[in-house]
């Protein structure tokens, strides 16, 4: 029979798991193992790939510290450890470098790995809980991990060794994307797809060209400002002086100087002083200036000279936002 639980006891447990979990993740913290920057430096060297290999939730582990590490500037990619037997070790070479997770250690469905690693040289990172398991035994880098309760209540389920699997994975990640100086632009090479995606484009990608902006001089009257600032609908107008960025009209602009404005040129109208951003900006970061002046729509410029608009709805088609 289900035993009856409040939501404070539910909340209860759930605050237990997350503290059990977090205390860990601060241990292994303080406690990192000693072949953890040897075994980065090595993956550093190899001219291949890192293959994870594990089984179970050691697994599901491995997938996710794979899909990371890849996307990060390490090259790498999961084995299943039973595929590993039935013709995926054809998937591994000499110049690759080898994870193998196992909270035991003594994952039987690893042992082929293992076997293929020595008999071809591959060097091997264990991840494992038993430092005196075979895997850690057969391993050229140990990276033990601290041996705590799982936070589950009859401590079978793996919680508190999966938590810990994947913050070193996170961990081992992140340090290699330090040390290889991996920027944001990197990054957006290998996510072309999603919001992710998006934030990385660049401004040049995104922007409204030359052939749709809305061109005036100083000395055009602010009646045909108007007609042009509405069949272009970029909410404003670009202000040219002999061939030159003289300044920006836009639809705040037009609102500070209705007294009068009809009456007026471009020139006494514009804003001599315009907000502008270079095509090799990444958009999330011309974004940030949009929301910083809360303006709707930026001059794309390059030494002085006007390539594109950016308005706020091209953010919003291209997902940005």
């Amino acid at each position: 029979m289900r035993p009856k639980m409040t939501d404070d006891q539910m909340i209860a447990a759930a605050r237990h798991v997350l503290t059990l979990e977090g205390e860990a993740v601060t241990h292994l913290a303080t406690h990192l193992p000693a072949d953890f920057v040897p075994a980065l430096e090595h993956i550093l060297r190899i001219k291949g790939r890192v293959i994870i290999c594990g089984i179970g939730k050691s697994g599901h582990i491995g997938r996710k510290i794979a899909a990371t590490l890849a996307s990060t500037g390490t090259p790498s990619f999961f084995v299943h450890a039973a595929e590993a037997s039935h013709g995926d070790l054809g998937m591994v070479t000499e110049a690759d470098m080898c994870v193998l997770i196992s909270n035991s250690g003594e994952t039987a469905e690893l042992r082929d790995m293992i076997y293929h690693t020595q008999r071809f040289s591959i060097p091997m990172i264990a991840i494992s809980s038993n430092a005196n398991s075979t895997l850690m035994q057969a391993a050229t880098y140990k990276l033990a991990l601290p041996k705590l309760p799982e936070a589950c209540p009859i401590g079978m389920a793996p919680t508190t060794s999966t938590t810990l699997t994947l913050a070193l994975g996170d961990a081992m990640a992140v340090a290699l994307m330090e040390k290889r100086g991996f920027k944001s632009t990197d990054f957006g090479v290998f996510h072309p797809g999603g919001k992710l995606g998006a934030q990385m484009r660049r401004v040049s990608e995104m922007m409204h060209g030359s052939a749709s902006l809305p061109f005036v001089e100083t000395g055009t009257p602010m009646s045909e400002v108007l007609l042009e600032m509405t069949s272009k609908g970029l909410g404003l107008a670009i202000v040219m002086q002999d061939g030159a960025l003289f300044g920006v009209i836009s639809d705040g602009d037009l609102r500070r100087n209705m007294d009068g404005l009809m009456q007026a040129s471009a020139g006494q109208v514009a804003n001599k002083t315009p907000i502008t951003v270079g095509p090799d900006m990444l958009a999330a970061e011309a974004l940030a200036i949009l929301n910083q002046k809360k303006i709707t729509a930026l001059l794309v410029a390059d030494q002085g000279k006007p390539l594109g608009v950016l308005h706020v709805h091209d953010f919003l088609r291209s997902g940005v936002m």
